[in-house]
């Protein structure tokens, strides 16, 4: 029996995205997360377009990515769930089920490996609103890198309304 493995890339600093995890008065938290239109490129460029299909079952809850195994001459699938979203409960529902599905497949497992990311206060706006504390500036990726085990080990953060670098973890020295 043949065993055939897919290697899919890892992201590119354009294809992560940045989002608000806990704001304190002294500071944020940051999460890196991909978009449901990376994962289709991913898998557009790495099995070809009409190598690949998504299924939603569970009313969208679960999302089966299935790649076609030409040595198999079978679809092989892998499944996961996803949770309803803030905005458009249904349709991020979909969308977190499938990028969840494409994560079983490799695609972007390597976010799981970023650092802790702390903004302190002096390079960021948080505001109290009503007694919550708020932030309405946005953060990218200017820089990422990954060691030999696939793992982040650099990475630089801007906020975009400042342009101001707010976040660096330089590659450990070999």
């Amino acid at each position: 029996m043949e065993n055939t493995k897919i290697e899919f890339r890892k992201l590119r600093e354009n294809e992560i995205e940045c989002r608000i995890g806990q704001i304190k008065p002294n500071g944020l938290t940051l999460l890196l997360y991909k978009d449901a239109r990376c994962d289709m490129s991913i898998l557009d460029e790495t099995v070809g377009a009409l190598n690949w299909k998504r299924e939603h079952n569970r009313e969208n809850k679960n999302c089966v990515v299935s790649i076609w195994d030409e040595s198999k001459v079978q679809w092989v699938s892998k499944e996961d769930t996803g949770t309803e979203s803030n905005t458009e409960a249904e349709k991020g529902l979909a969308s977190d089920s499938f990028k969840r599905a494409c994560v079983n497949w490799g695609i972007g497992r390597e976010l799981y490996t970023a650092p802790f990311i702390w903004i302190p206060a002096d390079k960021c706006n948080i505001l109290s609103v009503a007694g919550k504390n708020k932030c309405y500036d946005s953060f990218k990726v200017e820089k990422i890198s990954y060691n030999s085990n696939g793992e982040i080990d650099g990475l630089s953060i801007i906020n975009e309304k400042t342009s101001q670098r707010v976040f660096l973890k330089k590659p450990e020295e070999k």
